[in-house]
């Protein structure tokens, strides 16, 4: 997701953008399984970005997905990634702003699914996208929310000065009017726009030493935070020093045979009465 209304501050750089695929590569498979899609259903993707999950939800719906994403770099990505992969037809990625998805009078109120992941932490009134999404779905349609909550982030044992870091860093979400704790009020924000709550879950998003995706995992942390660097410098919560040598004790911590990382992405779903 990348949103210029937004306070997101990883930008859509090649190296961000190969660490978002990375990302999904981990993620999509479960999230894709708690989604349960079903065959026929039109599901609108508020903030596509790469559109690697889009792809996924068009494959399992069996019907072109639409994707809503405002950055023109990552939607040029997601179009090459999709006629790379012969799936061009199953998508259609066009420009529009999260928080005013701005869909064609005969769409609203026409989808079965609407479904965001990580960009509500990144948008400065997330139950205006919300209430957005809720009137594109027909009645009985569901809306699904999956965001972070950055304060459930464990690391054990823990690398010194990561933790002083990290809280930096969710600092920087709200300097700029953002949330960094958005996942655990993502049933809040459904029942305050209108839809019914009916589940939400934990989707785990850990792993250990010895695990496959461990080394990724740690070094997605690890680009987010260089990724950051400018901007959690600038809340004065830490200096260049301490912030280089958190980084450098996390990157060594990556290779312990007792290393674990404990995490999971917030996910909840609502339907339009």
């Amino acid at each position: 997701m990348s949103d210029p209304t937004s306070g997101y501050i990883h930008g859509t750089e090649p190296d961000e953008q190969r660490r978002l695929s990375a990302l999904n590569d981990v993620i999509n498979a479960r999230c894709l399984a708690e989604l349960g899609l079903r065959r026929g259903d039109r599901v609108l993707d508020v903030g596509s970005g790469l559109g690697q999950f889009t792809r996924l939800m068009a494959v399992a719906a069996a019907t072109p997905v639409v994707g809503i994403e405002s950055s023109a770099d990552q939607r040029l990505e997601a179009a090459r990634q999709a006629t790379t992969a012969g799936e061009d037809t199953a998508v259609e990625f066009r420009a529009g702003d999260a928080m005013a998805i701005g869909l064609p009078d005969a769409e609203w109120g026409s989808y079965d699914v609407a479904h965001t992941r990580f960009l509500l932490e990144h948008v400065t009134e997330p139950l205006a996208v919300v209430r957005d999404m809720v009137r594109a779905v027909r009645p009985g349609g569901r809306i699904v929310l999956a965001d972070d909550d950055h304060d459930v982030l464990r690391l054990w044992p823990e690398p010194p000065g990561l933790a002083e870091l990290w809280r930096a860093y969710q600092h920087t979400y709200e300097r700029a009017g953002m949330d960094p704790q958005i996942g655990r009020k993502l049933v809040a924000l459904l029942h305050e726009a209108g839809a019914a709550p009916r589940r939400n879950a934990w989707i785990w998003f850990g792993s250990c030493s010895g695990e496959l995706h461990f080394g990724p995992l740690v070094r997605n942390m690890l680009d987010i935070l260089r990724g950051a660097r400018e901007a959690i410098l600038a809340t004065g919560r830490l200096d260049a020093v301490a912030f280089d040598a958190a980084i450098a004790a996390t990157r060594a911590w990556g290779t312990r045979p007792d290393a674990a990382l404990w995490f999971a992405i917030a996910w909840a779903e609502g339907v339009r009465p």
